[in-house]
């Protein structure tokens, strides 16, 4: 399934996939950026449209839950970032990640390290 967020379903997604699940009041709460209740409101309706959230009810209230891990969403949107703007190059896209960030040496020395072990695991399969 691939998954598509806005920039504010994105927020609210990172909530929920931080909480676990939360109420419209819960989730305003946790946001990085005040928003409106009704604004929270309608991303969560317009989320489960989508098929990425469920509600059940708890009161008066809904409560919401993520039905897509963090990790999906990660690789969905990964995937459309290398296709759309590194022509389906990965290389291009951590070429670029090294170019723009200054990487200390332990993160080279993971990043390598992660190479290699992808590298191993596609000799092996």
């Amino acid at each position: 399934m691939e998954v598509s967020f806005g920039e504010r379903e994105l927020d609210v997604m990172g909530v929920l996939w931080e909480l676990g699940s939360g109420t419209v009041a819960e989730v305003r709460e946790a946001l990085p950026a005040p928003l409106a209740y009704t604004t929270v409101l309608t991303i969560l309706r317009n989320l489960e449209q989508k098929g990425v959230v469920r509600h059940e009810g708890e009161g008066k209230a809904h409560r919401y839950f993520p039905l897509v891990a963090r990790a999906q969403a990660r690789r969905s949107a990964l995937s459309r970032l290398v296709d759309k703007l590194f022509h389906g190059s990965p290389e291009a896209l951590i070429a670029q990640l090294v170019h723009d960030r200054a990487l200390d040496p332990a993160e080279v020395e993971r990043l390598s390290r992660a190479l290699e072990d992808d590298a191993k695991r596609g000799r092996e399969g």
